[in-house]
């Protein structure tokens, strides 16, 4: 019996420590090469998304402007690593925890860039979403801010590139979204995935509604080919490339196994019991999120 008790205290313990250790990160800044840092998000405080920003010789680049008030809190930790101006910030996709907070860099003088499918989306999707958050009162109010589109826009390919160092951006999508693109380091081997990847127990968002989920699994895989050391995932810790094949290989079997429940004739609520997805461990960790998962991956899929 005291074996017992002493073995359940043991794992309370460890319970409460990789809490109190997943907590400590949130809003940690960790320098991933000279002049590359990034922030992690903390979505109790409604800022999930990672922030990262990269230092080139007279300025500096920031990735994913987060919500506004996301922004905020990483500036003044902007300003502790360099004193160059922000010159350009790159939003990943549309969404709003990577892109509300545009309007807020737009007033210091940043210069804001996407691919020319994330600024379509921001202006019709983005548009409805903010809409939609405006009506939100408080502390997390839209009320001092204003959905802002980007000013530069690309199509498959945008490089920053100042003779010392380059930032490749590279649109990928429709996977996560349409207007899907990553930025690369290619000399420092660090990539910023945003929702491609994420790497925490929230799940991931596969219910846009022009998500390609078979491309999305190819763009993880040939991404897992490119020389990467270290990958920034929109939420979460930092990884490697076993992160980007880990991601793959749960989006692979969702939509596997959801296609074939459909073709068999189950309805979404029958595969929301059967199907298993607990072999993909902190990407199916959170039970409500896979279901949601299967009923969104089940409008897509062939039937």
């Amino acid at each position: 019996m005291r074996r017992c008790t002493l073995f359940v205290a043991f794992v309370v313990l460890l319970a409460v420590t990789y809490s109190r250790t997943m907590e400590s990160q949130t809003g940690a800044v960790r320098q991933l090469a000279p002049g590359v840092y990034s922030r992690q998000g903390d979505k109790d405080a409604q800022q999930p998304a990672n922030t990262s920003w990269v230092e080139f010789r007279d300025f500096v680049v920031v990735i994913e402007a987060n919500t506004p008030w996301g922004i905020k809190a990483t500036l003044p930790e902007i300003r502790k690593t360099t004193s160059k101006p922000i010159r350009y910030a790159f939003d990943t996709h549309y969404h709003w925890d990577h892109s509300q907070g545009n309007s807020v860099l737009f007033d210091e003088g940043v210069t804001l860039v996407c691919s020319a499918d994330c600024a379509g989306e921001l202006g019709t999707k983005g548009r409805t979403e903010w809409e939609q958050m405006s009506k939100r009162t408080g502390e997390y109010s839209l009320a001092p801010y204003r959905l802002q589109l980007p000013s530069v826009v690309f199509g498959d390919f945008m490089a920053i590139d100042d003779g010392e160092r380059r930032l490749e951006l590279r649109r990928v999508g429709p996977a996560h979204t349409i207007g899907d693109a990553v930025a690369f380091l290619p000399k420092e081997g660090v990539l910023f995935t945003g929702d491609l990847c994420v790497n925490w127990r929230f799940g991931n968002n596969v219910g846009d509604r022009d998500a390609d989920h078979p491309h999305w699994v190819q763009v993880l895989n040939e991404m897992a080919g490119w020389n990467v050391k270290t990958v920034v995932p929109g939420h979460g810790g930092l990884g490697t490339v076993a992160a980007l094949r880990a991601q793959s290989g749960f989006i692979d079997d969702l939509w596997k196994q959801v296609s074939a429940g459909k073709k068999a004739g189950k309805t979404a609520d029958q595969l929301m019991k059967e199907i298993d997805l607990s072999k993909h461990g902190d990407f199916a960790a959170d039970a409500q999120q896979n279901q949601a998962a299967i009923r969104q991956v089940f409008r897509k899929a062939p039937g």
